[in-house]
């Protein structure tokens, strides 16, 4: 590497690293430890740096190695130690380009809500009884990942059908990093197989649509009582006596948006409604990110991806026993596997797709940047 372009990455990981240094600062000071909203920000801010000023630093230092071992093959006289010097170079120049690239992908500006946790929507597609049974397969393998993940799932509201699937599962996953991790699974997920309702034994394609909303906090969405219409019924469906006999169930209608939300697997009418505001919540807040996005340029719309919940995104085809995400042309032949809650695999491999768009997408600006 030459000196000119390694002296401009080093300026841009100074200011990296003076901001992290910053950021330290600020949050430390009684008035940001006062303000929630902008501490919370400024940590996950500074959080988010972590890696890569690790990173930074071990490139600085393997750097700082190789500018020395260069002055010695040009300046010394003794063939002993420029051998010594070239070993040097050999050995750790094509790390400092690792480190290079590894950076520049730490950098990237990764989505603020990654760390938060998580309201997960299964609802049952086309396919009738079958899509629903497979609301249920989805619903047990993101339960067995959030153990793996030591995450902590609470059921908010369900719909169970008499032959043990979902209409529709609505969860709260609790734990570290959940929406960065579970984000990619929102969309349509396919399944191909043959119904237990089938005596023919023909194949059949179901779908079922996951909707994965970071959850909103307190801070972030500003709801008046007034703007809600609350009603409270009796329950219906599969439950104990008391769930079928009284008001409690809930229903909540955000009347500015329009949005409805209805909770009935508790007993307790206050726990439903708690319950339905944290769904609510979280749609609001989804539905604020998706305005948002949506002001973002079509051209990086087309970089990133839309995040469109309607696009088929999986399929899962139980005769071949394969599991295919179309996103990204990853097959797997482990479905059961996949279906016992394995999915960080494909998971790692979505994350870092996204981030290389994202990285081809930076560079594309600071190249017309230069060219202004």
């Amino acid at each position: 590497m030459s000196g000119g372009p390694v002296l401009d990455i080093l300026k841009r990981y100074e200011k990296v690293l003076e901001r992290y240094e910053q950021l330290g600062e600020e949050l430390s000071r009684p008035e940001v430890i006062r303000n929630q909203k902008l501490y919370r920000d400024l940590a996950r801010e500074r959080s988010s740096l972590d890696e890569a000023v690790t990173a930074i630093h071990e490139y600085m230092s393997k750097s700082e190695r190789l500018r020395q071992a260069g002055e010695v093959i040009e300046d010394s006289n003794d063939p002993e130690m420029k051998e010594l010097a070239e070993m040097e170079i050999e050995e750790i120049g094509g790390a400092v380009d690792e480190l290079e690239e590894r950076i520049k992908m730490l950098l990237i500006p990764s989505d603020p809500d990654d760390s938060r946790n998580t309201v997960m929507e299964i609802r049952a597609g086309t396919g009738g009884d079958e899509a629903a049974l497979f609301v249920a397969d989805l619903a047990r393998m993101y339960r067995l990942f959030a153990e793996s993940n030591k995450w902590k799932i609470d059921v908010l509201s369900s719909n169970p059908t008499e032959m043990g699937g979902f209409k529709e599962i609505i969860f709260l996953v609790t734990g570290q990093e959940v929406f960065g991790k579970l984000k990619f699974e929102s969309g349509v997920h396919r399944v191909q197989r043959v119904p237990v309702t089938e005596s023919g034994g023909r194949i059949h394609t179901s779908a079922v649509s996951v909707a994965v909303l970071p959850e909103a906090e307190a801070v972030d969405i500003n709801v008046e009582q007034k703007d809600l219409k609350i009603d409270v019924y009796r329950s219906s469906g599969p439950g104990g006596q008391s769930v079928n006999t009284t008001d409690s169930a809930v229903r909540v209608t955000h009347i500015p948006s329009g949005l409805v939300v209805t909770c009935q697997d508790e007993k307790s009418q206050h726990k439903n409604k708690a319950k339905a505001m944290k769904v609510l919540m979280s749609r609001l807040l989804e539905k604020a990110r998706d305005e948002q996005a949506d002001e973002i340029a079509a051209a990086r719309r087309d970089m990133v991806g839309s995040g469109d919940r309607s696009a088929k995104i999986r399929t899962y085809n139980f005769p071949q026993g394969r599991v295919s995400d179309h996103r990204i042309g990853l097959t797997l032949h482990n479905l059961s596997g996949v279906l016992d809650g394995d999915i960080g695999g494909i998971i790692s491999e979505l994350a870092l797709a996204h981030r290389e768009k994202l990285l081809a997408f930076e560079m594309e600006r600071e190249m017309e940047r230069g060219e202004e």
